[in-house]
C-alpha cells in the first residue's frame, strides 16, 4: 500500500473525519475511482469477439415507429377533445404515459444518430424533433447534449447530470418522500442538467424550442386545451410514477453489494422502449442500434454474467420500501488516468474505506457492509469495474 501501514492508518482516520462534515449527504454513496468504466470493458469484449463491429451502424425504420407514435398521439389528441377530464387523466396515463415515454426512448436512440447514421446529422435532429411533439415540453436536442456527458463521464458526480444532486440524495430518502421524488421525476430530471453542469444554448435547441411553442398553440388551436392536458400528462406521468419509468432507477442505481454501476432489464417492456433495458450492452457499445443490442449478449455471453433486472414494477417497489435505495444508491466517483500507476489510495464514505493499489487501476469495493480492498494484477471486468481475484473483506 502507498505510503506504508501507519501512512494508510493516518490517511483513513482524517479521511473518516472529513466524510463526518457531508455525512448526511453522502452516507451511502458509492465512490469508484476509475476511467469510464465501460472503454475498458468494450476493448476487452473486441479483442475476444471482433465480430461485434459488424452490428455497429444504424436502423432508419426507427422512423416508421416515430411518425406512426406521433401519428396516434394527434388521433388520441382528437378523440379526447370533448372527453371528460377524468377520462383524459386516465388516457393520459394508460396510453399517452406509454406513448411518450416511447418517443422518449426513441429521441435517446436518435440522439446516438442510430436513425439515419453520423453522416446525416441534420435527419437525425429533425426526426428528434418530431419525436418531441406529443411530448409538449422541447427536449430532445438539450437531451442528446447532455446525455453525451453521460457516456463520456459515466458516474461523475459533478459532470455526469444524470447522477441526483447531494440535496437531493439527502430530501428523498424515506418512502413518502422518495415517491414525490418519482412523480416530480420528469421536472427534476429535465431541470437537473441547467443547474449541475450548464452549457451554452445551441441553434438547435432555439429550434426545437420554437418549432415545439408552434406545434403547442396549434394543438391548444386546433383540439383544444384537454387534448394538450392530455399530451402534457402523458409526458408527465409517462416519466414519472410509472412502470415505464422504473428503467430510470434500473439502469445505474446500486442494487447489489458489488456497487455494479449499469444494470441491464431483460424483459417484456423493452419491446416498448427501444431495447433500452439492454443498458450494459448500450454502455459498452453506444453505437450498435437498439434492434441488435440483444445480439450482443449472445454473441459475447460470458461478458454479460451479471445481476440483471426482470420487472421495472419490483425496481421500484425496492427503491421506495428499502432503506439502502433512493436517490443516494449511485455509484459515483472522478475519473482518473487507468495508465497511472496507482489509481487511488483511500476514499471514505459514511460507511467504510475504500483502497485501490495496484498497477492496473483494479477497483476495491466498498459498501454498507464493510471495508474491501484490493491488491494484486489479477482483475477480472464485471460491469465496468474491475474487480480483483483478491478481493477480501475485513
Amino acid at each position: 500500500m502507498l505510503g506504508g501501514r501507519g501512512t494508510m492508518e493516518t490517511m483513513n482516520r482524517f479521511l473518516r473525519c472529513a466524510s463526518l462534515r457531508v455525512k448526511m449527504l453522502t452516507a451511502e454513496d458509492e465512490w469508484s475511482y476509475d476511467e469510464e468504466p465501460h472503454s475498458r470493458r468494450r476493448k476487452e469484449i473486441l479483442k475476444a469477439h471482433p465480430e461485434i463491429k459488424e452490428l455497429m451502424g444504424y436502423d432508419s425504420n426507427i422512423a416508421y415507429i416515430v411518425i406512426a407514435e406521433v401519428i396516434a398521439q394527434m388521433v388520441m389528441s382528437y378523440v379526447l377533445m370533448d372527453a371528460s377530464w377524468s377520462t383524459v387523466l386516465i388516457c393520459g396515463y394508460v396510453i399517452g404515459g406509454v406513448l411518450n415515454h416511447s418517443l422518449g426512448s426513441a429521441i435517446h436512440e436518435i440522439g446516438h444518430n442510430l436513425a439515419f447514421g453520423h453522416g446525416q446529422p441534420v435527419k437525425n435532429r429533425l426526426l428528434s424533433i418530431f419525436c418531441n411533439v406529443p411530448i409538449i415540453a422541447p427536449m430532445a436536442i438539450s437531451y442528446k447534449k447532455y446525455h453525451a456527458d453521460h457516456h463520456r463521464y459515466l458516474g461523475h458526480e459533478y459532470q455526469d447530470v444524470d447522477i441526483p444532486t447531494r440535496l437531493e440524495s439527502f430530501l428523498f430518502r424515506r418512502p413518502i418522500t422518495k415517491i414525490i421524488w418519482l412523480i416530480f421525476h420528469p421536472l427534476i430530471h429535465a431541470l437537473r442538467p441547467f443547474y449541475k453542469s450548464p452549457k451554452p444554448i445551441t441553434g438547435w435547441e432555439m429550434i426545437n424550442n420554437a418549432i415545439q411553442l408552434i406545434v403547442n398553440v396549434l394543438i391548444i388551436k386546433v383540439f383544444g386545451m384537454k387534448s394538450f392536458v392530455y399530451c402534457l400528462s402523458g409526458t408527465l406521468f409517462g416519466l414519472g410514477f410509472h412502470p415505464l419509468a422504473g428503467h430510470f432507477i434500473s439502469e445505474h442505481y446500486v442494487f447489489t453489494e458489488t456497487g455494479q454501476a449499469t444494470m441491464s432489464y431483460y424483459g417484456p417492456l423493452n419491446f416498448i422502449l427501444f431495447n433500452v433495458g439492454y443498458h450494459i450492452e448500450h454502455h459498452d457499445f453506444p453505437y450498435i442500434p437498439y434492434n441488435k443490442l440483444p445480439e450482443v449478449k449472445k454473441i459475447a455471453p460470458e461478458f454479460y454474467q451479471q445481476p440483471y433486472h426482470t420487472s421495472w414494477i419490483k425496481v421500484l417497489w425496492d427503491f421506495i420500501f428499502d432503506p439502502s435505495h433512493g436517490p443516494q444508491a449511485r455509484s459515483v466517483g472522478y475519473h482518473v488516468n487507468p495508465n497511472s500507476k496507482h489509481a487511488v489510495n483511500g476514499v471514505a464514505n459514511g460507511n467504510g474505506v475504500k483502497e485501490v493499489a495496484n498497477g492496473n487501476g483494479v477497483n476495491g469495493v466498498a459498501n454498507s457492509y464493510g471495508v474491501h480492498k484490493a491488491t494484486g494484477h489479477n482483475g477480472s471486468i464485471a460491469n465496468g469495474h474491475a474487480e480483483s481475484a483478491k478481493t477480501k473483506s475485513e
